[in-house]
């Protein structure tokens, strides 16, 4: 996977994880930019010069004289993001990649424990998602699974109330959220799948008081977690 862009690669190479997988640096022949360079030397790394219109060809966006290549994502194990008073978000088959890429950057942002996404009809962790996310899906834990209702049941065994969107649910602010707590924000068309719902324990809804009736999923994820991380600062 091609990773590009400054802010994107900045976050890559200041981690020592993602360090390692780093297998070739890309850089414009008129690269300027001090401190990635700084970066790339202090790792010993040999960089590859090109033009911008070589580079323009290697990805999609605005690379801005940097592309790193670190293969493929490495997704998390299940067991991996399960922990004591834990805050998980669940996408159930998000396509849009901007929306992952922001929805990223706001569990990073949070303090999220980690992202569950399916295996099928769904994005996945690509260069644009890790563009839009401005590296964060390098420091959050993300997991595939292959079915999200099962899920739902192991996550509920290890001690989480599931929260799925939609818009005839409860006020989402009248909800205690101070316990495990897993939040699950549907498909950007049809919303929360009918079966995900039946497997969740409550189900929540953002008041919409003008005409559209509903919101982005990024930002109705980035509501309610910080609704969570409010309720579970007061004193």
């Amino acid at each position: 996977m091609l990773v590009y862009g400054k802010n994107s690669c900045c976050e890559v190479l200041e981690n020592e994880e993602n360090v390692k997988s780093i297998k070739k640096v890309y850089l414009e022949r008129n690269f300027r930019d001090k401190n990635i360079i700084s970066m790339i030397e202090k790792l010993k790394i040999e960089p590859h010069f090109y033009t911008k219109f070589e580079l323009d060809q290697l990805a999609e966006g605005n690379h801005q004289g940097i592309i790193l290549d670190i293969g493929e994502f490495q997704y998390s194990d299940l067991d991996d993001i399960i922990c004591e008073n834990g805050l998980i978000v669940m996408l159930d088959h998000i396509e849009d990649t901007h929306n992952f890429g922001a929805i990223i950057r706001t569990c990073e942002a949070s303090g999220v424990d980690g992202i569950i996404i399916p295996k099928d009809r769904s994005v996945k962790v690509n260069s644009t998602v890790m563009k839009t996310s401005s590296g964060a899906a390098t420091r959050v834990k993300i997991c595939m699974q292959t079915n999200l209702n099962q899920t739902i049941k192991y996550l509920q065994d290890k001690g989480y109330w599931i929260y799925a969107t939609d818009m005839t649910g409860d006020n989402y602010t009248d909800q205690d959220y101070r316990g495990k707590t897993c939040i699950i924000i549907g498909n950007e068309a049809n919303g929360v799948s009918t079966l995900v719902k039946k497997s969740s324990d409550y189900i929540v809804t953002i008041p919409m008081i003008g005409k559209i009736n509903s919101l982005n999923a990024s930002v109705a994820l980035g509501i309610l977690v910080y609704e969570v991380v409010r309720q579970r600062n007061i004193r």
